[in-house]
């Protein structure tokens, strides 16, 4: 999305990304919210900042947001770095962008729990577990454990349980690599 004096940078990153782009208005950020997994604002971070602020949920609803200049020089995930923003950061890189990573994990080139459970085809269970989880792996190894069932599994709050996917719902729901 972006005003129309950038229409040009914001039709080239559409069309890249095979994206829809949504000129700006009154509401467009509330209204993309609602409809799109991930957003690309090619605004001013203060614009994006100021217009979201009352729309934010928490990390595992609110989609992913990067912002990019108009000039096309940085791609910046404002939200969702693993939930996608940081992928498209690096996907507009390809156009010229350098991509502004401040994820942690991302920055010391430590995996996530996040990004282990897309590795995986998993959906993170006890989502709260991920900040302890995600701190340790800046610092140490994690093992990844594979328990097959029938079983009962106890876990601490700083254990990140990993569910499988059913195979109809990969791909399907939370999709945010074809929407800006």
């Amino acid at each position: 999305m972006t005003f129309e004096r950038n229409r040009e940078i914001a039709t080239r990153i559409a069309e890249h990304l095979k994206a829809d782009l949504l000129l700006y208005e009154k509401g467009i950020f509330k209204k993309a919210f609602e409809n799109y997994g991930a957003i690309i604002a090619v605004f001013a971070t203060g614009i994006v900042v100021r217009d979201i602020a009352p729309l934010l949920n928490n990390k595992w609803s609110d989609p992913a947001v990067v912002v990019v200049d108009s000039n096309l020089n940085f791609a910046i995930p404002l939200l969702g770095g693993h939930h996608g923003a940081n992928e498209i950061a690096r996907k507009i890189s390809e156009l010229g962008a350098v991509p502004v990573l401040t994820t942690a994990t991302e920055v010391h080139g430590k995996p996530s729990v996040e990004g282990i459970a897309d590795r995986l085809s998993c959906e993170i269970f006890n989502k709260e577990s991920t900040v302890a989880v995600n701190c340790a792996l800046l610092d140490q190894e994690i093992e990844v454990l594979e328990v097959k069932g029938p079983r009962i599994v106890v876990v601490d709050e700083d254990v990140s349980v990993l569910v499988k996917r059913r195979q109809e719902n990969i791909g399907v729901k939370g999709d945010s690599s074809n929407n800006s």
